[in-house]
């Protein structure tokens, strides 16, 4: 896809926009005050394929905690702040890496001032975020609800807040619980600037609900070349939101990590356990090569395709089935030995298809 044309950001050492690979973001569920807590699941996070990582700043004893945080994590930090402007000053004193604020929310456009000058100076750039739960009570009586076009403006009147001051250095996002409205705004928002977004379906809800409207919203901003980054905001474990905005990554085909597992549904054609085939693969699946795309099928129908277009893959038959490496057929194995042959052969295949290590 041709992806949209933003200006490129630096959240600490991670960039954002421009020809940067769309990141993958969540934000900690802890008691920030509690550095410790913060920081196992920042490293948590970070191991599931987390990029860059937001805290919630709602108290003065969550702002001390920031140097800490900041200074030992393993990903870029957003301090996320509202309302208390000198939380912002406390967080780039911190060291902080990003700060996520409305101007609307501090007020004073001489403290928005002072932010930005301080954001400036220490190269650290301010995400703006509007959603529509917390709109303008001004716009919302004009448009008479929290509208694309209601979010749109509203995004575009705190950017121009930081502007007036010289401060560019932004990356907006205009999230909305509907994913028709999430569409229309960020496709209108992607038209009204070049400023990196970051996508998301605000409250999108506990699994398999949220999951599925942030598929469709993200995925289908994602095909249109829209989007810099991107959160899936579950009910849920932050580690489930990072696992499920790299699937819809890979699902898009804009990036890989960990092992794609291509499997069949099963039917009444399949003459071996399709599920626990590929339960055992999952299971190995840190056994196999990073990027490589695995298929699990269970009948002759689509199996054979299915599996020559995999690195390596199965077709099953009844109660044994073929393993393909490289497209190629190179053996025929019992049901109960095919993950074993196919996790051995996957060791010597590398993502670009050819054999070594």
């Amino acid at each position: 896809m041709r992806r949209r044309a933003s200006r490129r950001i630096r959240v600490g050492w991670v960039t954002v926009g421009g020809d940067a690979p769309v990141r993958v973001q969540s934000m900690t569920t802890t008691r920030t005050a509690d550095a410790q807590a913060t920081l196992a699941q920042i490293r948590s996070l970070a191991g599931v394929g987390c990029e860059i990582v937001r805290v919630a700043v709602p108290h003065e004893e969550d702002a001390a905690a920031l140097g800490a945080i900041a200074g030992a994590s393993p990903i870029p930090v957003v301090a996320d702040i509202h309302f208390r402007w000198r939380f912002a000053l406390d967080a780039l004193e911190a060291g902080v890496h990003g700060l996520r604020l409305n101007p609307g929310t501090i007020g004073d456009r001489r403290r928005v001032a002072v932010i930005a000058r301080e954001a400036k100076a220490r190269g650290v750039p301010i995400r703006i975020g509007v959603n529509a739960g917390s709109l303008d009570p001004e716009l919302l009586r004009r448009y008479g609800a929290p509208t694309p076009e209601a979010l749109v403006e509203s995004a575009l009147r705190e950017c121009a807040a930081l502007e007036e001051h010289g401060f560019t250095d932004l990356k907006v996002s205009v999230k909305a619980a509907d994913v028709q409205a999430c569409l229309e705004a960020y496709r209108a928002l992607a038209a009204a600037c070049a400023y990196p977004l970051h996508l998301g379906v605000t409250e999108a809800g506990p699994p398999p609900q949220g999951v599925v409207k942030s598929a469709v919203a993200l995925g289908t901003l994602l095909l249109e070349g829209i989007g810099d980054t991107i959160r899936v905001s579950l009910t849920a474990p932050p580690e489930e939101e990072v696992v499920v905005g790299w699937e819809i990554l890979k699902a898009v085909g804009l990036r890989r990590r960990g092992v794609e597992i291509v499997a069949c549904p099963s039917c009444g054609r399949a003459e071996v356990d399709v599920f626990a085939l590929t339960r055992a693969v999952q299971e190995r699946a840190h056994e196999l090569p990073e990027g490589i795309k695995v298929a699990v099928m269970g009948c002759p129908v689509n199996g054979p395709g299915e599996a020559r277009g995999a690195h390596v893959g199965i077709a099953a038959g009844r109660r044994q089935g073929v393993l393909f490496v490289g497209g190629r057929a190179v053996g025929r194995f019992r049901e109960e030995e095919l993950v074993d042959a196919l996790v051995e052969a996957a060791r010597s295949v590398r993502p670009d298809g050819k054999e070594g290590a």
